[in-house]
């Protein structure tokens, strides 16, 4: 039985909004590598493509329009001289289109298309002439192009300030799937989880399908992150690597910016990361930084009270914490690393951290289960240095959600194999970070703590500190 589209809603309604248009689109689809998006367009159309071709990667240009050639001839057009340009392979293209039956949208899809823009090809001006001066005027095209290699896709179509400025008619971010669409897709597969494990799982892969699909289900969690990263030639020993170098040409600029985002989970100023990863502070920065934002590897947000200028860059990627949080350890320890790591309190502390990271990547369900999806908001974090009356250092929120209906969430992130029980001093902690944060924000809104735990908040007399909770099964709505 062949998979089916897990989740992906949002993108499947776009794409047939498309089909449906009376209009000819330019469709982009991008995002980082292995997180499905020629899975989405193939199943999607179901290969009811009118021309479907894919770059080579590390080809040269003789080699890209060759394989271009070749599927045109596929599909019927034989007869057609083979192209030995990009206006010519274009102008093949626009003739195959047009002994399609007029009724019908005429699907175009060309995948990684980043690997067919080979130096000095004229690639790009063939696609600027073959959609403004053919394709966008005829109204029964949908064209789809694809590619994993963001810098590219961002720099050429999606803010291109040439001849395809704004001439992208959608653009689909893919992202990762969220826990709930992670527990749909392991049940497809017939893999049996806790979503205590999931949650992990999520911890390590970040919610990336291919990461999910090399999972065996006749071994635990701890065998198949063993198999699948620790032992020697496993899959992923080499993705971490492999994954910079598919999605940007200066890979290593790009490492070291997230190497730096690593070294503190709350995230780094853009003096910090210049400081940290000791790259000049100018355009190419700029450039590196939105590239990472635009695949969804960093996100970027303010400090509570803070204007733009005090924004933080935070790594998101779950992946690529793990690999740099571990990778030595390969080296060192048997092929039965996590499995033995998972039962001491290194692994404990590694958790907690990782979990606030998976949390943030769910606010949306956060804000579900406290009833104001409806609200406007504003999320951000909170960092005093300032000792506290009792003497301790101090506090630090990660996530405050700032509502419009007079109302400041501050959320409280533990990770706990059952229970999480408020004792008297982590109650006296609460209250000394919720005065805190009233007295040094000069809030007039009501302060609310919020905790956010695997299992909930175990109840006992420290309980009526806490105003709302949520747990791993919300963060899975």
């Amino acid at each position: 039985m062949s998979e089916k589209i897990i989740g992906r809603e949002k993108e499947k309604y776009i794409l047939d909004c498309c089909c449906e248009s009376n209009r000819s689109e330019f469709v982009a689809v991008y995002g980082r590598r292995r997180v499905g998006k020629t899975f989405l367009v193939r199943k999607f159309f179901e290969n009811r493509f009118a021309f479907y071709a894919t770059g080579i990667l590390d080809g040269d240009r003789d080699e890209q329009l060759r394989n271009f050639n070749e599927e045109i001839s596929a599909r019927g057009h034989s007869n057609l001289a083979p192209a030995t340009n990009w206006r010519e392979a274009f102008a093949n293209l626009s003739r195959l289109i047009e002994g399609k039956p007029k009724a019908e949208k005429k699907i175009v899809f060309l995948d990684e298309i980043p690997w067919m823009d080979t130096m000095h090809s004229g690639f790009l001006s063939a696609l600027d002439h073959f959609w403004n001066r053919w394709a966008s005027v005829r109204g029964d095209v949908l064209l789809i192009v694809c590619g994993s290699a963001t810098s590219w896709m961002v720099g050429n179509l999606v803010n291109n300030k040439g001849g395809l400025h704004n001439r992208l008619t959608r653009q689909i971010l893919l992202a990762p799937f969220t826990l709930n669409e992670c527990e749909s897709y392991y049940r497809s597969r017939n893999i049996s989880m806790s979503r205590y494990e999931m949650v992990e799982a999520y911890m390590i892969f970040g919610g990336v399908p291919y990461y999910m699909s090399l999972m065996d289900g006749r071994y635990s969690l701890y065998q198949n992150v063993d198999m699948l990263y620790f032992e020697d030639g496993a899959e992923l020993r080499n993705e971490y690597s492999n994954l910079y170098r598919s999605l940007f040409r200066d890979a290593e600029n790009y490492s070291r910016v997230v190497q730096a985002l690593a070294s503190k989970n709350i995230g780094l100023s853009r003096q910090e990361i210049v400081k940290f990863s000791k790259l000049p502070n100018g355009g190419s920065l700029t450039r590196i930084l939105e590239d990472l934002i635009a695949c969804g590897f960093v996100r970027v947000y303010r400090a509570f009270g803070r204007d733009r200028r005090g924004s933080l860059y935070q790594l998101i990627d779950g992946f690529s914490r793990f690999h740099i949080r571990f990778s030595k350890k390969r080296d060192s320890y048997s092929n039965k690393f996590w499995l033995q790591f998972s039962s001491t309190p290194a692994h404990n502390a590694w958790s907690g951290i990782a979990f606030e990271q998976v949390c943030l990547l769910h606010v949306d369900q956060i804000k579900q289960k406290l009833g104001i999806s409806g609200i406007l908001t504003e999320v951000s974090s909170w960092r005093s240095n300032e000792k506290a009356g009792n003497g301790r250092h101090g506090a630090q929120i990660d996530l405050v959600i700032d509502r419009s209906d007079k109302v400041i969430n501050l959320c409280e992130i533990k990770y706990a194999s059952g229970e999480f029980a408020i004792d008297r001093k982590y109650d006296a902690v609460l209250r000394d970070r919720r005065s805190a944060f009233a007295a040094a924000t000069q809030t007039r809104k009501a302060v609310h703590t919020t905790m956010i735990t695997t299992f909930g908040v175990k109840r006992n007399e420290y309980k009526g500190a806490v105003q709302s909770e949520v747990t791993i099964d919300d963060l899975f709505s």
